[in-house]
């Protein structure tokens, strides 16, 4: 099968997430989608990164529903800090069957010379990429793995997305129901 992995911190989810990982299901050659929870990226701070769980529990509300997305907590599993080239590695080696598929922003496929093992990556994975505003023209849009894609801008960001609920505003439509009950209920990001 022909598995698309979407990482991020989810930090919510949101539907943008959403849209990105639902393109790629249904656009591309890809039979499904995996969102994969990162416990913490090793290019970003901590932040108001919120549980780990929590996290993980409100990627799986938002796809409870989708037959072609699913949530993935391999990276939770693994040491950290979490480097993409050793998780792909491990879901490789874990399930042979699958042909793995990263998926990235514009905006990462920019720094991707920045990351472990970046020319691994490019030699034994496709990249498929969805455009970030600021970043149509990366270096590496060239290279033989990477496919650019037509998936819809997205500009919404789960930055704006916290900053909005610390504000007390409203953020239905952002996010799925599921998980804005979730967020509610805990009372996150306040």
């Amino acid at each position: 099968m022909k598995i698309g992995l979407l990482f991020g911190s989810f930090n919510p989810v949101h539907i943008g997430h959403l849209i990105i990982a639902n393109y790629m299901a249904n656009h591309t050659e890809l039979e499904k989608v995996w969102l994969v929870v990162t416990p913490q990226n090793p290019f970003k701070k901590y932040g108001n990164l919120i549980n780990t769980y929590d996290r993980l529990e409100m990627a799986r509300l938002a796809t409870d529903n989708a037959d072609h997305i699913e949530v993935s907590d391999v990276e939770i599993k693994l040491p950290q800090p979490s480097y993409t080239i050793d998780t792909l590695t491990h879901l490789s080696e874990k399930y042979p069957q699958h042909e793995f598929t990263l998926i990235m922003g514009s905006d990462n496929l920019a720094s991707l010379h920045k990351w472990k093992n970046y020319k691994q990556i490019l030699k034994n994975y496709k990249i498929y990429v969805y455009p970030r505003p600021g970043y149509e023209n990366a270096d590496l849009a060239s290279d033989p793995a990477v496919t650019i894609t037509m998936t819809p801008l997205m500009e919404l960001s789960a930055t704006f997305i916290r900053q909005s609920i610390a504000q007390k505003k409203n953020v239905q439509y952002f996010v799925p129901d599921e998980v804005l009950k979730f967020i509610e209920d805990k009372n996150l990001y306040r």
